[in-house]
């Protein structure tokens, strides 16, 4: 019996570490979201699973030091429909991401974004005028177009220095034109109108060389905003693979364990114990 609480409680502690990588994944995404992605509801799912856990945990921890049947019981009823709801949103988490990716383009290292790539809810979501001018708000507060900035040797660089840089999706969809619009390079954030012909995109019209404005509005930098955000929720949903499987391990233990100690509770087959309950003393303390 003893064993058994031990292991039980050893478990719970192992299931409370494992709720510390979801919480951290949840504080990444809000931190992201506050700074980088602009989309401020996706991390909250995360935090509340990683809180669960760790509440559950300690409430199994008690349990088992305490051997309270009832606090056994909710952790592991508990415990389950928090692994269902992990194992949930990991689901949701990739098919919501799984459509669109970045274009390379012919001599640049940077990848070009289209809203046409992708499709689903989410992209639904963040197209939506009643989210994007909350998203474009953000991008612009983040000045993350004027940390683009770059000098060598305190000159600017050129625009072939330009296109070898690999910029993040927000930084390719928000703070440049599309390249088949045929701007010319003045800085990273100034582009001019070429000789040729303007490419058929309505992104061609919507920049502008206004840093208040630039492509905030373009399609592109929607794009870029669902490609950011599917890299992250990837990287997080990686993490969350691995403690869910470890999660169902333990709790499969922890369950069998529960189920011994219910079977030693109700039996008692060996040595002492037994012998107590079949003639009990007639004083107990």
């Amino acid at each position: 019996m003893r064993t058994s609480n031990h292991l039980i409680g050893v478990l719970n502690f192992l299931t409370f570490l494992l709720s510390v990588p979801i919480l951290g994944g949840g504080i990444w995404l809000s931190s992201r979201a506050n700074n980088t992605d602009c989309l401020k509801f996706l991390q909250w799912p995360l935090i509340i699973i990683g809180v669960s856990i760790m509440v559950v945990s300690l409430a199994g921890f008690a349990g088992a030091c305490y051997r309270n049947t009832f606090l056994m019981r909710l952790y592991l009823v508990v415990m389950f429909a928090v692994i269902a709801v992990l194992i949930g949103f990991i689901i949701f988490a990739y098919v919501v991401t799984d459509k669109g990716s970045g274009r390379r383009m012919m001599n640049r290292a940077y990848l070009d974004y289209y809203l046409e790539d992708y499709s689903g809810w989410l992209e639904e979501r963040v197209a939506s005028d009643s989210y994007w001018g909350k998203i474009g708000s953000c991008i612009r507060d983040s000045k993350v177009c004027a940390r683009m900035g770059r000098t060598i040797n305190g000159v600017p660089e050129t625009p072939d220095m330009f296109y070898l840089r690999t910029l993040t999706p927000i930084q390719s969809g928000c703070c440049k034109p599309p390249t088949e619009c045929g701007y010319i390079y003045q800085n990273e954030t100034v582009w001019n109108l070429g000789s040729g012909l303007m490419g058929s995109t309505a992104d061609c019209t919507r920049w502008s060389n206004d840093q208040e404005l630039l492509c905030y509005a373009c399609d592109s930098c929607k794009a870029g905003v669902l490609a950011s955000l599917k890299k992250s929720w990837r990287k997080v949903s990686v993490i969350n693979i691995v403690v869910m499987i470890l999660l169902v391990i333990v709790y499969i233990v922890a369950y069998a364990a529960y189920r011994n100690n219910r079977r030693m509770d109700n039996d008692e087959p060996y040595g002492e114990a037994r012998m107590t309950k079949a003639q009990p003393s007639a004083f107990h303390l």
